[in-house]
């Protein structure tokens, strides 16, 4: 893979979310930390397999906190084909929907078109977040080296933010598309 040109364009498209959600003040904690009370940015990279959702789910329970913001990250290789576009907004909502239930943060989505690891770095680079969270593919050595990861790419291009991969929860796990 190439490494991200800072100037190199980029096509994207917000995924409105449900208003399903409703809208809670910012915490008032008289006894955190300025940073804890202002909420952090997190970015969560998701597709349609398990360990994008075995991901998500680590991050959900053992990263965010109160006034924290996740923005859900999904790549796809061309915004032509409607109905990649429309389950993926459809997979969106329903986790800012249990973001919300389980953690009660805000989340903020998008999908990006071009390359999966330039396009992660390129919206870490935007929001400056805490973290950059990402699952594995279940991809043994030998094929990751082969084909390459999108999770190495990140770990070694993502300058702005620590990459956090979360591995699988059992390999072999068939993909819910």
């Amino acid at each position: 893979m190439e490494p991200l040109m800072e100037d190199e364009a980029y096509n994207w498209r917000e995924v409105v979310l449900p208003s399903l959600i409703p809208v809670v003040p910012q915490p008032e904690l008289e006894r955190e930390t300025g940073e804890r009370r202002r909420g952090r940015d997190i970015v969560i990279a998701i597709d349609h397999g398990p360990s994008s959702k075995h991901a998500f789910d680590w991050a959900i329970t053992h990263l965010c906190r109160l006034a924290d913001t996740i923005h859900l990250v999904h790549a796809v290789s061309s915004f032509k084909n409607e109905l990649v576009y429309e389950r993926t907004q459809g997979l969106m909502e329903k986790l800012a929907v249990e973001a919300f239930e389980v953690a009660m943060v805000k989340t903020k989505a998008r999908i990006v078109e071009g390359d999966a690891g330039k396009a992660i770095c390129k919206e870490a680079e935007r929001w400056k977040p805490a973290a950059v969270v990402m699952g594995t593919r279940g991809q043994s050595l030998i094929q990751s080296v082969l084909h390459g990861s999108v999770g190495e790419y990140c770990f070694h291009n993502c300058k702005i933010a620590p990459v956090v991969i979360v591995p699988g929860k059992e390999a072999g796990e068939e993909s819910v598309v």
